[in-house]
């Protein structure tokens, strides 16, 4: 039977809700991956699929950036990773009769689940200026379209081009170089609101702003310390290799105010005990810490690895290290004197005992490995606390060595690849200079907007034309409400896409919808079937070859739309054949070869059924690419979040069935949640404090500086064992919350998981339609 896409929209009215789980996966990942997957694409296709995904001859995951084993399972994907395929491979199709029947004005009340449920978008789409409706439109018209407004623009900086990660590293390379040839670096990217303080950080520290391991590591480490990050629902395969390095005598330590199920136990579903033994345990020791306190643990942990080497010299830090390789030890070790145990505890919310707890694992480790993600990266202070994740590493050697060393996490599967292929807003003169070698022309060179800035420049009409490679901005963006109008100044803006999402519905004065390929299909170009790579998050490149047919013989990959585009706006100017690089991507290839550090031999080096890791200092030969070659210990002021009585800091999650913006499901079965979204996870013992009830509607407001509050109205409270004084809600639904400029210092990363809120009773009942968003 043909799936069929939800007529009407949801509420709330029949949410359920249940105690939280205590561990992930097992028998219900199994069949929470396969069931919809069955259903929607019939047997044999979801077989096709589902023994191809993150195999050396098949697709990369499309969903987030786990590094994959060097031997493969059969079912080498995660629950999520199944739900993502079946997204993408859907046979249900967004016909014309659906454009017909909803003008674009109807559509802004619609959900990110309802637009993407919708099914795959089949065929290049036109809104003109004045219509409410879009309208089919051919391929060159679409691409006459574009060239026309990027050549009527009075300045390259009037045209912005996003990007997100599913974005492939020859689509990447060809749309940067677009933007370049045209005259603009205004390329922001999803990288601006995750990862941007990673890369600041490390890139201040270790010079490089990515993982200083490899996978193997996992399996030879003494210790790894999870922090701010959910693997259980937002990278679970990264379940089974802790599981792994527990099997091999590693100690693992979770810190988090919310305690996840995948951080507490794991059952393997690929193996029998997965289904009729118990969980394996995660976490040895859970510190539920309060939101923001992340870098005031890591200082009292470098305070005590100092301690104990001033009572025992020469017997704690690696000094041997720290002298060839660090600079900056003294000044460090002098800030870290000052360290205040109060200033920690009201930080934390956590007790002395709990931090002496894992200073003791941490000093009784020979190898050490710390991973975060974005509950890192989205603090006001998210770049200073990594640097004292680098500082704490650096202390006893931790990197350079195996089983040891700093891991980010990415959450999207080629975000990382993107940036190597030149996708930011400041890359550097080195690389420029090879683009501008390689091509015959002067790239600029003066630094570009990134996503923050971008909706800035668009609300102030410095920004015409707005193009997305993928992802769905307005849904990712903080500050919702200020981000859309920006976006409806726009004269053009335009959407590489498979399914709807919200950045279709709020659009430019003329707008363009161009559909394109999933990983999971078949590229066939004019020299014939393509195959495309990507990056994971421990540097490993390597082939994806799509394996069913297209769902529409309109659809196009985004290099041969790209490519498309850079034809019709310039021709064969600067001697570029953009043609020649959408027929044959090995053309884009070579030139990756010759422009991208560490790419030489492209096309060789991803036809091995391996790929190849990127050569990384750090990791390999302990030398660091930073300004005088060393690895610098950093002095950082601690600064916590500062919550008044009577309010809580909230931060912004996903849920299980939940991918970025892209809703699967209404359920998040982890934490207990059936058939609704609009809830807030507060301490039982806050409520109680507020004189709400469990299960009261509420509405939530966001205080920032003098500005006007920000409000969420009707949603449902839900007592929950986070941290005290802290509360969480999904996204994209509570960004609006968000004040654009709150940001992460120097990375400019808003900050979304410090919001200080405050709960009222709500005017209207929860679950009643949809809250209102002020």
């Amino acid at each position: 039977m043909t799936p069929q896409a939800p007529r009407e929209d949801f509420s709330d009215a029949d949410i359920e809700i249940s105690e939280p789980k205590d561990y992930a996966a097992g028998l219900g990942g199994v069949f929470h991956s396969m069931e919809p997957a069955i259903k929607t694409m019939g047997l044999a296709r979801t077989a096709k699929l589902m023994t191809k995904i993150n195999h050396k001859d098949g697709f990369d995951c499309m969903s987030c950036a786990w590094p994959d084993p060097d031997h493969r399972k059969i079912a080498e994907f995660c629950e999520n990773g199944g739900k993502a395929v079946t997204w993408e491979a859907t046979p249900l199709k967004v016909e014309r009769a659906f454009w017909q029947e909803h003008s674009i004005s109807s559509l802004e009340d619609k959900t990110e689940y309802w637009l993407g449920m919708q099914g795959r978008l089949v065929e290049p789409l036109h809104k003109a200026k004045g219509s409410d409706r879009y309208e089919p439109i051919s391929w060159d018209a679409a691409y006459r379209i574009v060239a026309d407004h990027l050549r009527a623009l009075d300045s390259p900086d009037e045209a912005a081009f996003y990007t997100s990660g599913r974005a492939s590293n020859e689509a990447a390379f060809v749309y940067q170089l677009l933007a370049r040839v045209l005259g603009t670096n205004n390329l922001p990217d999803c990288s601006n609101m995750c990862h941007e303080s990673t890369g600041t950080a490390m890139s201040h520290t270790v010079g490089i702003g990515k993982s200083t391991i490899a996978y193997r590591d996992f399996g030879e480490s003494d210790l790894i310390i999870v922090m701010g990050q959910n693997p259980g629902t937002n990278h679970p395969r990264m379940l089974t290799a802790l599981q792994e390095a527990k099997e091999n005598g590693a100690r693992i330590v979770a810190v988090n105010p919310l305690p996840e199920a995948g951080l507490i136990g794991y059952k393997d579903p690929q193996r029998v005990r997965g289904y009729v033994g118990k969980p394996t345990q995660i976490a040895d020791q859970f510190i539920k810490i309060r939101s923001g306190g992340d870098m005031a643990l890591l200082q009292a942990i470098s305070q005590r690895v100092l301690a104990a080497e001033a009572a025992a010299p020469g017997t704690v830090l690696d000094h041997d290290f720290i002298e060839r390789h660090c600079d900056g030890f003294e000044e460090f070790a002098a800030h870290m004197a000052q360290v205040d145990a109060r200033e920690v505890e009201r930080a934390t919310g956590i007790s002395e005992a709990e931090i002496d707890e894992l200073a003791q694992a941490y000093l009784a480790a020979d190898k050490v490995i710390i991973c975060w993600a974005m509950g890192v990266t989205q603090q006001r202070k998210g770049v200073d606390t990594i640097r004292e994740i680098i500082n704490l590493l650096l202390l006893r050697g931790n990197i350079g060595k195996p089983g040891a060393g700093a891991s980010p996490i990415r959450g999207h599967s080629n975000v990382q690849g993107d940036r190597t292929m030149g996708v930011w807003e400041q890359m550097p003169d080195s690389f420029l200079d090879a683009l501008g070698a390689e091509f015959s022309f002067e790239p600029p060179r003066h630094h570009g907007v990134d996503a923050v800035h971008g909706i800035r420049a668009l609300d102030r009409g410095e920004i015409k034309v707005w193009m997305g490679l993928g992802g769905n901005l307005l849904g990712a963006i903080s500050d919702t409400n200020l981000a859309e109008s920006a976006m409806r100044k726009t004269r053009l803006s335009v959407q590489l896409s498979t399914k709807l999402n919200r950045s279709h519905v709020i659009t430019g004065e003329e707008a363009l919808i161009l559909p394109v390929l999933g990983r999971t299909e078949v590229d066939l170009q004019a020299s014939g079937p393509q195959y495309v790579t990507v990056e994971d998050s421990v540097c490993a490149v390597h082939a994806s070859h799509g394996q069913i047919a297209p769902i529409s013989d309109q659809v196009r990959s985004e290099t041969a739309i790209v490519t498309g585009i850079g034809h019709a706006l310039f021709g064969d100017r600067h001697g570029i054949d953009w043609l020649a690089m959408g027929r044959d991507y090995d053309v884009i290839r070579d030139h990756i070869s010759r422009v991208v550090p560490g790419c030489e031999s492209y096309n060789e080096k991803t036809r091995t059924r391996d790929g190849f890791v990127l050569p990384n200092g750090p990791r390999d030969s302990r030398t660091f690419p930073t300004d005088n070659g060393k690895a610098h210990l950093t002095v950082n002021e601690l600064e916590h979040v500062a919550c008044p009585p009577g309010r809580l800091i909230l931060q912004t999650v996903r849920s299980h069935d939940q991918f970025n913006t892209t809703i699967y499901s209404l359920n998040d079965r982890y934490r207990g949640i059936k058939k609704g979204r609009y809830v807030i996870f507060v301490h039982p013992d806050d409520l109680a404090e507020l004189g709400i009830a469990d299960g009261d509607a509420v509405d939530i407001f966001s205080e920032w500086r003098d500005e006007p509050d920000r409000v969420l109205r009707g949603f449902r409270a839900v007592a929950y064992p986070t941290a005290r004084g802290c509360a969480a809600a999904y996204f994209p639904e509570a960004n609006v919350l968000v004040p654009l400029d709150s940001t992460a210092l120097e990375s400019n990363t808003p900050v979304s998981k410090a919001v200080i809120v405050r709960l009222e009773p709500a005017r209207t009942p929860a679950g009643v339609g949809r809250p209102a968003v002020v």
